[in-house]
């Protein structure tokens, strides 16, 4: 008798890449939100991020987060912030090794800031792939207006 082989459903990529932002994100050192974001082109992956404080420097972990203190919405006072977001951190980590991001796409966890957004325009990013949205609408307006596409997935 042959034994029937269980059938193994395989995520979509859009899942897939969205699991492995989530497991970058568990990195962060964020006391407010725990972000992740990976560029991918082709169907590999680039460059990966989470927000937290600069190499070398003490995360908000460590030390407390000031916008927390001070009561600042998300969203608001991003200066205020020691941390870099996860998408910063995907660009940087990226440059950092020579690799062009140019028509990758972004899968975060989290829409991107309004700054991030104007980082991810000029870096070229063709699309984004995020699980949750964020209180910036500016930084929707931009992406619309660059013709950045933004697909909200379903964890």
């Amino acid at each position: 008798m042959v034994k029937k082989k269980t059938m193994h459903k395989r995520p979509s990529w859009d899942k897939y890449f969205l699991d492995v932002a989530g497991l970058v994100a568990r990195r962060s050192t964020c006391l407010r939100r725990n972000v992740g974001a990976i560029l991918v082109k082709d169907k590999r992956i680039l460059a990966t991020g989470y927000n937290g404080a600069p190499a070398g420097l003490k995360h908000c972990l460590d030390i407390g987060c000031l916008r927390q203190k001070l009561n600042i919405p998300s969203g608001q006072r991003h200066e205020l912030c020691r941390a870099l977001h996860a998408e910063q951190n995907a660009l940087i980590q990226a440059s950092l090794y020579g690799i062009s991001v140019k028509g990758s796409k972004l899968y975060a966890t989290c829409q991107p800031c309004v700054i991030c957004a104007k980082m991810l325009i000029n870096a070229g990013i063709s699309e984004i792939i995020i699980t949750e949205g964020y209180p910036d609408k500016m930084a929707m307006d931009f992406l619309k207006q660059a013709k950045i596409k933004v697909r909200k997935v379903a964890k």
